[in-house]
């Protein structure tokens, strides 16, 4: 797999997730939200979407040979 999630769009996606997983143990929100942020937060350590590649996306700065 090759990364298509940039730094920037890494840093919001681990915040979105851990934001929507502390809102969920808090109790402010049913559990099964809690269990989508594990997606954004999962895409951004693995620096791979697999959304991205069908939307034609790329996040990730292009490495100059």
């Amino acid at each position: 797999m090759k990364h298509n999630v940039g730094g920037v769009d890494k840093v919001l996606r681990i915040v979105v997730g851990l934001v929507l997983i502390g809102i969920a143990v808090a109790g402010i929100v049913p559990w099964w939200v809690g269990v989508i942020g594990l997606v954004p937060l999962g895409t951004a350590l693995m620096g791979w979407c697999p959304l991205y590649p069908l939307l034609g996306l790329n996040t990730c700065p292009t490495k100059k040979e």
